[in-house]
């Protein structure tokens, strides 16, 4: 858990395990479920940022974490990582496979790598946004 000193108003921001390339028993994956629908219930939950890879399809995994956020009506905004290594026209392709598969609207997606810190600025905005 990080504390997160915005000049507006301070959060918290809880990173949670991956769930998607963890090597973690059956035990393990149930235990990490059974945390995030206790996180998802928090009544001061402002939303959930979702890291996912734009180089990749959704997997099931993804699907699943999508289906658990709509039963728990969570405000989620979704930052797509690593869009320095595709094309331009590619990470475009990528992003609206993404929102499409995972029912987002265009704002719930932010495109962003930490290498060449494109969306960044987007990205703080979306979670200043969220938290407010």
């Amino acid at each position: 858990m990080y504390l997160i000193p915005d000049p507006e108003h301070a959060f918290y921001l809880l990173d949670l395990p991956g769930y998607g390339y963890a090597r973690v028993s059956k035990e393990e994956r149930v235990a990490f479920a059974g945390l995030l629908r206790h996180v998802l219930t928090r009544p001061r939950l402002a939303g959930v940022v979702w890291l996912l890879d734009i180089r990749h399809e959704p997997q099931a995994g993804d699907l699943d974490m999508q289906d658990l956020l709509a039963g728990a009506h969570a405000r989620v905004l979704a930052a797509a990582t690593k869009s320095d290594k595709l094309s331009r026209t590619r990470r475009a392709e990528q992003a609206l496979a993404l929102r499409q598969a995972l029912g987002l609207d265009e704002e719930q997606l932010v495109v962003t790598s930490a290498q060449s810190k494109e969306g960044m600025d987007e990205l703080r905005e979306a979670v200043a946004a969220l938290v407010s």
